[in-house]
């Protein structure tokens, strides 16, 4: 919870709540708690989550009251009130919900063993694709933020099997009355006096002036003032017209000035008043914040203490843990050069076996051309086929002989005839 942030603890609320939220979407009350004569789930008020109980004193108290008023949102499984029976209530809907996504599973009874169903209701849970985290002992206790994460998971699988679709919400439309808006011509408003004052101006820029004219008229109405402020000394006015007069004229008096929010006038009172509120909520502030900060002050004059009196408490252990950890070291380097020196063998006894294996195949090949009998089959066919050509080979040498012989022969008759012919012919002398 710790690591997950500080609003991790009242996670478990959250889950009851839309746990709660999809009971009754798939009608928990009429088919599962009537069916087992069962109470329905209701909210249940604690005075306190845990972890916040006992004495509360100082700046604890502002925080135990926090605390306190979101514990109040608590439910049924999400805090312990009676175990044995949050434990029996949490395997029926369990048994419930995993029949109603598809599933048949067989409903717990009192004296079943509480392994058994838990690690039967996460298979089941495993089954639909939900992952488990946690183990099955947070189950046993009937309550806490893995119940309600199990509860959760099978509720939103049995809407899914039941075709419940989440649709987005449908606002009613409100209708506003337009209030009209009378506008009094009796009161005098901003724009009016100002296209008042610039109908004059523009009246007086048409007339030519006069020194003269000018001076004549200031004469005059000095002296009427004069006049006027002597006939002031003593009034004659009777009150009771002067308050008629006053009524009357009082409503064309009032000047109404329309707001513009683009007004930088507007823009400067309100950064007046968010400084004024800044300034007020800064004073309340400030002193929660000074003793926040001397607490905290405090706090840590009193870890660091602490710190220096465990160590010089530990200070023994911590030399003993250094000299292991020394120890390790060494112990590791030699285990370093071990297995260095290991590799280097297991590399040369890699290469050896290589070098036998190619030895063992050409050993195996040469005394396999040994015993293999073919070339000696070759051999003998090839001497029957050479003992067949040299049979040959004399024949056509004896025939040859026996031609040369023949052709020696007749030359040598004709020869001898030559030889003894008396009488040569004219042809062969004239030839030669």
């Amino acid at each position: 919870a710790a690591e997950r942030g500080p609003g991790a603890a009242y996670h478990m609320f959250v889950l009851m709540e839309d746990l709660l939220d999809k009971l009754k979407l798939l009608s928990y009350e009429e088919d599962a708690l009537r069916r087992h004569n069962m109470r329905p789930l209701s909210r249940c008020p604690v005075a306190a989550p845990p972890g916040a109980r006992g004495a509360a004193t100082g700046r604890r108290r502002r925080r135990l009251e926090s605390v306190r008023a979101a514990a109040v949102r608590g439910h049924y499984f999400a805090l312990p009130t009676n175990p044995g029976e949050q434990f029996f209530m949490f395997c029926t809907l369990a048994a419930w919900l995993i029949t109603k996504a598809g599933h048949p599973f067989e409903q717990p009874q009192e004296y079943d063993d509480p392994n058994a169903i838990i690690s039967s209701v996460l298979s089941e849970l495993r089954s639909f694709g939900r992952p488990v985290d946690f183990p099955s002992s947070k189950l046993k206790a009937g309550h806490g933020e893995q119940v309600c994460y199990v509860l959760d998971c099978l509720a939103e699988e049995a809407l899914k099997y039941t075709g419940f679709r989440w649709k987005r919400p449908t606002y009613p439309t409100e209708e506003l009355e337009e209030k009209e808006i009378t506008e009094d011509d009796a009161e005098l408003t901003l724009d009016k006096l100002e296209e008042d004052v610039v109908e004059e101006e523009s009246d007086n820029e048409e007339n030519f002036i006069d020194l003269n004219v000018l001076k004549a008229q200031t004469y005059r109405s000095d002296m009427n003032d004069i006049t006027k402020q002597e006939e002031i000394l003593q009034s004659t006015t009777d009150a009771a017209e002067w308050n008629l007069e006053v009524e009357r004229v009082l409503p064309q008096l009032k000047v109404t000035v329309k707001t513009d929010n683009k007004d930088w006038r507007i823009h400067v009172d309100q950064m007046h008043q968010h400084k004024d509120g800044i300034e007020s909520s800064l004073k309340e502030t400030r002193g929660y914040l000074d003793k926040l900060q001397n607490e905290i002050s405090k706090t840590l004059e009193k870890i660091n203490s602490r710190e220096k009196y465990i160590n010089s408490q530990l200070e023994h252990l911590v030399q003993e843990y250094r000299s292991a950890q020394a120890m390790l070291s060494e112990a590791k380097e030699k285990y370093q050069e071990g297995s260095g020196g290991v590799t280097e063998r297991i590399r040369v006894l890699s290469e050896i076996t290589e070098v036998l294996e190619r030895v063992k195949q050409e050993t195996d090949e040469k005394g396999s051309s040994m015993t293999d009998g073919a070339p000696l089959v070759k051999i003998k066919q090839a001497l029957t086929k050479l003992k067949q050509e040299t049979i040959q080979m004399d024949i056509q040498i004896g025939v040859i002989e026996h031609t040369l012989l023949k052709s020696k022969l007749k030359e040598k008759s004709n020869m001898t005839r030559d030889m003894h012919a008396t009488m040569i012919p004219e042809t062969t002398v004239r030839a030669y």
